[in-house]
């Protein structure tokens, strides 16, 4: 489930040489080689044949009074109140005054939706707003029959929607333990925890199966072997929703879960999110279908309906899926859920718009903000027969039918229920042990040369990079908020860092560790761990053309401290398996951690001695997807004919092996100004290929390549900068009237449409040393690569910045609608300058980064 988009983001999408403003004459686009052909247009599809698919009985019987109370419920239902009962509404576009006038059956938090719109409100609020809820949906002054709403949310690694919540590693590390039962404790406390607030329904797990790990999902994923996402799916499943048969099924302190998202979306071309499979009928049954199965027999009662297509059709309206073989073939009896708008990606329909995907088997509209219109236009269709009475009491019955087995009929307040307002339960010891043995446990060793590991606890220790104490990188996306930017340290109370816990563990042993970001020290170390990796993303945000990390800063800190004599230890934060040979080979030794969330101190508990000098723990973790041994990203999954990892599925080294890694191969087998970078533009004061960092000067470009370096005539001038390390930022002087750009190198455009849909923003981070001489205005803007008119939209941030001279190092973030609200004729899916700083003589601007990221409310369109 997505925050608010209708379409992923499509890293290798076709380049259009074309202009910004929308001109009358269509221009030529070109394809990028590995982009699909619209392969339903073109070809001949394959056809779904259910018969081949394996048929399993559903494993839960229907219980004859909840089917007499469906019946009942049914006949006293309006048309109106059917509809209602199968629109879900995100709780940023309904009140529950609206819950109740429509009888929504229904509601959600996307990622970046909370009470009050702040990500980062405490417990309590959730518990009102669950309240408030409740309370309209169960109101019958006026006689409409009793039917409780229900709250889902996207609790994908804990309650991670919630500040104090524990926040569990995402599933690729929980699959490295290889130890499914542990995830049997980890749904359980997640039920608990979000009962605490008082929801009662998850949308997870995933159980898919990724086979390209540039899928910006990945890390979401159990892993690319089918058999070992199957073995986990039951496990998390029963944690959360208990035991089909047993008393707690779906109650006391189980909840309902969600299996997503079917089918196939593990297996687009490309790792594209939201992208087409065209794996064959078989591969789709076996390598994706098998979870399902086992998720189906464990008691799944909600599937998720997935973005991606098969042939061009979309899962949401694809019927030979949804009904023939989900439903007719697996044993399903649950409900069917949509992803966020994903209804509106279906031919012939639209987010409002959608009778097509209804009567393929969907049975609940995921519509957040689409809502009001979709359930005038779907009870329209009600009543013209485009949509029979008989499908729509289908659908409706499965909606009840999973209200009734988890008892919401009897239910009370959701605040007077066992659990809620137990706000202790929140990141609670116990909860937190749990969260700690999970973390150590998805630790996967990949070098180990000399037996460097595990350290004395009296050792002197050096703690570099930019992840070591940042509880908010080490947990990933969907935390706090949809990407999991923007997170603070005191944004997670019952959290702790890395640094902390490498703190807690030398001190204990007489040891001592200093913290140092860039990795300079004032004391030499006897060895240094630098924790480094991806910044924090979700779904189509991460998805990526190559799997080269293009983050130069660890590696200049892991090659200055070996030139010094320094032993060193990488810590590599990721969702996903990526090249980081050069790393590799400057490093010692060298875990992948993945993305182990709030219990930083894990990371110590192994690598770090008891004080006796005892190992206290031991790795435990293996590969759950191949590591590549080049950047291409070509798929690469075991079982393949032509199988060459850098580190084979399965891989992992523990204490007591002796394995000297030899040096790797720094070739990454990719071409850097082939590779299209859609969301970073300017890392560490540095262009990101393809990407240009250009001083315009009149009709001259200057394109910046020196450290130093002047416009044409010297109005405007460069300098790389030291802020953290050394020359990680750049210097912009404006000598005389001037614009710096960021632009492409080959002027060619990227299509950013789809982002300002999903209200993405441009984030600069910048100081500013000085303003503009005589008044004068600053102005930040876009253009694409002609000069026709609505080409460049530019936004006066002048009031803006002359408030932030002197203040230090600040962020600053524009939505990208900003600039067709300023610019009507100006078309974002052109773009070959995402950014133009124009300003007077006098202006002085440091630039770290420059990147696209989640708005959280912040953004601004000037001032």
């Amino acid at each position: 489930m997505q925050k608010e988009l209708s379409a992923g983001l499509l890293l290798s999408a076709s380049l259009i040489i074309s202009a910004c403003g929308k001109a009358p004459a269509p221009q030529p686009a070109t394809t990028q080689p590995d982009t699909p052909v619209a392969v339903a247009d073109t070809l001949d599809t394959p056809k779904i044949k259910p018969e081949n698919w394996p048929l399993q009985p559903s494993p839960i019987a229907r219980q004859p009074a909840i089917e007499a109370k469906i019946k009942a419920l049914l006949v006293q239902m309006s048309p109106a109140q059917k509809v209602g009962q199968l629109i879900q509404a995100d709780i940023a576009s309904v009140t529950p005054q609206q819950v109740r006038d429509y009888y929504l059956g229904s509601v959600l938090n996307g990622g970046n939706s909370a009470p009050g719109r702040d990500n980062r409100v405490g417990p309590k609020a959730w518990l009102e707003l669950a309240d408030a809820f409740w309370q309209a949906s169960t109101d019958t002054s006026d006689g409409r029959p009793y039917i409780p709403v229900m709250w889902g949310t996207d609790a994908v690694h804990g309650h991670s929607n919630v500040k104090g919540a524990i926040i569990f590693p995402h599933n690729i590390g929980l699959s490295a333990m290889r130890e499914p039962k542990l995830l049997r404790k980890i749904g359980q406390i997640t039920a608990i925890e979000m009962q605490v607030t008082g929801l009662d329904w998850t949308f997870a797990p995933t159980i898919a199966v990724v086979r390209d790990d540039r899928w910006g999902r990945t890390y979401e994923s159990y892993g690319e072997d089918p058999a070992l996402v199957a073995s986990y799916a039951p496990e998390i499943l029963q944690g959360i929703q208990g035991v089909p048969g047993s008393a707690d099924f779906l109650r006391g302190n189980h909840m309902l879960a969600t299996v997503k998202h079917f089918l196939g979306d593990g297996g687009t071309i490309n790792g594209k999110d939201q992208g087409d499979n065209q794996h064959s009928e078989a591969d789709l049954r076996d390598l994706h279908g098998l979870p399902y199965y086992s998720a189906i027999k464990a008691g799944a009662r909600v599937v998720m309906a997935s973005y991606n297509s098969w042939y061009g059709e979309k899962m949401h309206g694809f019927q030979p899926m949804l009904s023939d073989v989900l439903v007719g073939r697996m044993g399903f009896d649950g409900f069917v859920v949509g992803d966020w708008n994903g209804h509106g990606q279906v031919k012939g329909c639209t987010p409002t718009d959608c009778a097509n995907a209804l009567n393929a088997g969907l049975d609940m509209f995921m519509a957040p903000d689409s809502w009001l219109k979709l359930y005038d236009n779907t009870l329209a269709q009600v009543k013209d027969g485009r949509i029979s009475m008989a499908r729509l009491d289908e659908a409706v019955s499965r909606v009840l039918r999973i209200k009734a087995e988890m008892g919401l009929f009897e239910q009370v307040l959701p605040s007077k229920r066992p659990l809620a307002g137990k706000f202790e339960l929140l990141g609670s010891t116990e909860h937190r042990a749990v969260a700690r043995e999970a973390a150590r446990k998805s630790l996967v060793l990949l070098k180990n040369n000399q037996q460097l590991l595990p350290i004395k606890a009296s050792s002197k220790v050096l703690l570099a990079g930019d992840g070591a104490d940042h509880i908010g990188k080490q947990s990933g996306g969907w935390t706090l908020s949809w990407q999991g930017a923007g997170n603070k340290n005191s944004d997670f109370p019952n959290g702790e860092s890395i640094y902390a816990g490498f703190k807690a563990a030398l001190t204990a042993g007489g040891g001592t560790v200093e913290l140092s970001e860039n990795g300079r020290f004032t004391n030499k170390p006897d060895v240094a761990i630098v924790v480094f990796g991806e910044e924090p993303y979700a779904e189509f945000v991460g998805d990526r053309a190559h799997l080269a990390f293009d983050d130069s800063r660890a590696l200049q800190i892991l090659t200055e401290l070996t030139a010094q004599g320094i032993p060193t230890v990488s810590v590599f934060l990721s969702g996903r398996p990526l090249w980081v040979n050069p790393e590799l080979n400057q490093s010692d030794a060298f875990v992948a951690a993945f993305l182990p969330g709030t219990e930083g101190g894990a990371v110590a508990d192994v690598l770090v001695r008891a004080p006796d000098g005892n190992i206290r723990y031991d790795f435990q973790g293996k590969l759950p997807f191949s590591w590549p041994a080049d950047a291409t990203g070509k798929p690469l999954n075991i079982g393949d004919a032509d199988y060459q990892p850098q580190f084979a599925f399965g891989y992992g080294l523990t204490y007591q092996d002796d394995v000297q890694v030899a040096k790797l191969s720094e070739n990454s087998g990719i071409s850097a100004d082939l590779v299209v970078n859609f969301s970073r533009y300017l890392h560490a004061g540095k262009a990101v290929s393809p990407w240009q960092l250009q001083l315009l000067d009149g009709d001259t470009v200057a394109v910046v390549t020196d450290p130093q370096q002047q416009s044409a005539s010297g109005a405007l001038a460069s300098k790389a900068t030291d802020r953290l390390q050394q020359e990680d930022s750049m210097l912009l002087t404006f000598n005389a009237p001037a614009t710096a750009a960021i632009a492409h190198a080959q002027q060619q455009s990227i299509d950013l449409a789809r982002q300002a849909n999903g209200d993405m923003v441009l984030e600069l981070e910048y100081q500013l040393l000085a303003m503009p001489a005589q008044n004068g205005k600053v102005q930040l803007g876009m253009r694409c690569a002609s000069g026709q008119p609505g080409s460049e939209s530019q936004l006066d941030f002048t009031g803006y910045f002359a408030g932030q001279q002197g203040k230090g190092w600040q962020t600053l973030k524009i939505p990208l609608r900003c600039f067709t609200d300023n610019n009507k004729a100006f078309d974002l899916s052109k773009i070959s300058h995402p950014l133009l700083i124009s300003a007077g003589k006098g202006l002085q601007l440091q630039l770290a980064r420059v990147r696209l990221t989640e708005n959280e409310g912040s953004g601004i369109c000037g001032g």
